[in-house]
């Protein structure tokens, strides 16, 4: 009998900053997959629902099951942690109750049939699995270099044959996309990883795509070199990307270089937003989160951008940039090293945040654009996130 899975987010810290409290964190992208898409390949069965945050009940994207706050399970279940990125496939489990372990840390937990899980069972026995822990938001760029060559391998299979026009470098065989639509002069670079575009994608002259490189259902890419990424849907991308993660529905559709960055959904790049992904020291990157320091221990990070965040023209983010939920940026060149929820302005210098009542209205008129329905549960939902994260 396949078990029930569950996935089980940790409680709010500033590593997992700008994404806390904003959505379930096993909505985080690791890899070319989310981390509950790949908890449901690792025990074989779609997701029965979510423990989050209370706030996040009723949260809605697709494919997301129920999300609630903590509650007993009955099994046969598996109770995953939204801080672990499994790979391939769940060993034989027990019929009794066991822990998930990976490198001696526990990643999820599980039980038979007559039982019921009600908390972490530290004393059930161990079963090792295969899989990357996530320490951080941070974490998830690490994850993106070690997972995306595999899962983009996984995915070459059936593909429409390469346009006229297409100039490609490497093996063609490692390129896959299906009902895409490329236009003439496209450069695909295959010679350190597969390249991967979903169907409804679509790829601009004047583009050069370097894998490992996944490309997300109706992402548009509208020119310029990106490479080792991976492009969530309804992602429009224009100018030098590298080593990001973009969850979906973002907006980079001008000029500027991103690199090694996490981009949250409903975020707007303005034209000639700028990352740093390297200090003039080539040293380890410190993120500030309010008044704590978190050391990374990753000499390349950009910048982490939460949900509903924006930027003005021409901003310029510092290594190790932590914007936060809908933040609007703007009145200052260079942001500050962290800017807090709801920032309006010049971000942290200011203390001044966007209403409540401001970012549902912007909202409604944001998401709508990308065929997303705003009705009374969504502004619910938006505005249960902003107490929240004003609290």
């Amino acid at each position: 009998m396949t078990p029930a899975l569950y996935l089980l987010d940790p409680e709010p810290a500033p590593p997992w900053v700008p994404f806390a409290g904003a959505r379930p964190l096993c909505e985080l992208r690791a890899g070319a997959h989310l981390i509950r898409e790949r908890w449901e390949t690792f025990v074989g069965t779609e997701a029965a629902g979510i423990f989050a945050l209370p706030h996040l009940t009723g949260f809605s994207e697709p494919g997301v099951p129920p999300v609630s706050g903590r509650r007993p399970v009955p099994g046969p279940a598996v109770i995953g942690s939204s801080t672990f990125a499994p790979s391939g496939l769940a060993p034989a489990l027990s019929d009794g109750a066991f822990r998930l372990t990976s490198g001696g840390i526990t990643v999820g937990w599980g039980i038979g049939p007559g039982a019921t899980w009600d908390g972490p069972q530290p004393h059930a026995a161990a079963v090792e699995v295969s899989g990357m822990v996530l320490h951080g938001v941070y974490d998830l760029l690490p994850a993106l270099e070690r997972l995306l060559p595999d899962d983009l391998r996984a995915l070459l299979g059936d593909t429409d044959p390469l346009p006229a026009g297409s100039i490609v470098l490497g093996d063609p065989a490692a390129i896959a996309m299906r009902d895409a639509a490329v236009e003439p002069g496209v450069v695909f670079d295959a010679r350190h990883g597969p390249v991967v575009i979903e169907s409804g994608a679509e790829i601009r002259a004047g583009t050069r795509l370097e894998g490992p490189l996944w490309i997300g259902a109706n992402a548009h890419v509208l020119g310029g070199p990106v490479r080792a990424s991976a492009i969530g849907p309804r992602v429009n991308v224009r100018g030098e990307v590298s080593s990001c993660v973009f969850l979906g529905y973002a907006n980079k559709a001008h000029d500027g270089f991103v690199g090694h960055s996490v981009i949250g959904r409903w975020a707007n790049l303005g034209a000639g937003t700028i990352t740093s992904n390297l200090k003039n020291t080539y040293g380890r990157v410190r993120l500030e989160v309010a008044t704590t320091v978190l050391e990374t221990d990753l000499q390349f990070l950009g910048s982490l951008i939460g949900d509903h965040a924006k930027t003005a023209i021409g901003t310029l983010l510092s290594t190790g940039t932590v914007i936060g939920t809908g933040a609007s940026v703007f009145d200052a060149v260079r942001a500050p090293k962290y800017v807090p929820p709801f920032a309006w302005g010049g971000g942290a210098g200011n203390g001044a945040r966007m209403t409540r009542d401001g970012f549902v209205k912007v909202a409604g008129r944001v998401l709508p654009r990308r065929d997303v329905v705003v009705d009374e549960a969504m502004r619910g939902l938006l505005g249960r996130v902003y107490d929240w994260a004003m609290r």
